[in-house]
């Protein structure tokens, strides 16, 4: 049984080191707006839509490049000019950050490294009547897109619409079959694209919401507590879809709590994945 269709990202918690420098990295450069605020924590959005929760913790230190964890984190950006506004943004404040581009078929993609080594994932998604599937997996690719001339095509004088949300969340993990073995036959997903080093799976035909490589991570353990991602909010519809992913977990072994409202559960590698009901 799969998670049901309507499933989509919520947030994603980043345990950061220097709230100050993460908060105008993420404000200032990517353009997200600050939704709440509460003493060592903030969530950022676009319009009203929660994207990023930043939560101080000055304790922790960055994990191993090696170790499992967070790949990037992506947010997507449903208006073509809002992205090429953020880029331009984004070459002016924090060029030293850019890591490259990538027009994946389904979307056009620019990446950049926060700065506490955190990967970051600008992209917006060309229509789904235009995604190629073939024997159940969509159709990628990585090619080059040109941000120059990206900009140069979208840029307008129109106001932001600010709409967007948190895409999809992408991990380094320590070996696929495990991670196909807890993200598609315990938790729920669908998978979309497959390789010997990675994993890319979805609910309701999305090319993916989450995905998982080996590219530096190949063999790695559990995660110790680290700087970086913590907690993956996924967003179901109803709370029958909690119970199912609560019994499919268990019958697979995984121990998740369940509090009456949510669900928490460690992945193979300690990544936290939290479920929750939509709201009414």
């Amino acid at each position: 049984m799969s998670l049901a269709p309507e499933t989509h990202m919520g947030t994603l918690e980043l345990r950061v080191r220097d709230m100050g420098t993460m908060l105008s990295y993420y404000t200032d450069g990517i353009g997200l707006v600050p939704l709440s605020d509460e003493p060592g924590a903030a969530v950022l959005g676009l319009g009203d839509t929660p994207v990023v929760r930043l939560s101080e913790a000055k304790e922790l230190r960055a994990a191993p490049r090696s170790a499992a964890g967070l790949f990037h984190t992506a947010v997507v950006f449903d208006d073509l000019p809002d992205l090429a506004r953020t880029l331009v943004s984004m070459y002016t404040k924090y060029p030293e950050t850019f890591a490259g581009t990538g027009d994946h078929l389904v979307s056009q993609a620019f990446y950049f490294t926060d700065p506490e080594g955190n990967g970051v994932e600008l992209y917006h998604d060309r229509p789904r009547d235009q995604w190629q599937w073939t024997n159940g997996q969509v159709q990628m690719d990585t090619l080059h897109i040109d941000p120059e001339q990206f900009i140069r095509t979208h840029l307008t004088e129109q106001p932001a619409s600010q709409a967007g949300s948190l895409g999809h969340v992408h991990l380094q993990v320590g070996d696929i079959a495990s991670a196909q073995q807890f993200y598609v036959d315990a938790l729920g997903f669908d998978q979309t694209f497959a390789m010997p080093t990675a994993l890319f799976v979805s609910a309701g035909g999305y090319h993916h919401h989450m995905a998982m490589n080996v590219w530096n991570s190949a063999g790695a353990g559990p995660r110790t507590s680290a700087l970086g991602m913590g907690v993956v909010d996924i967003v179901v519809p109803t709370a029958d879809e909690i119970a199912a992913a609560d019994e499919r977990l268990r019958s697979a072994g995984f121990r998740p709590a369940h509090d009456g409202r949510t669900l928490t559960v460690l992945d193979p590698w300690r990544n936290e994945i939290r479920l929750s009901p939509a709201a009414d």
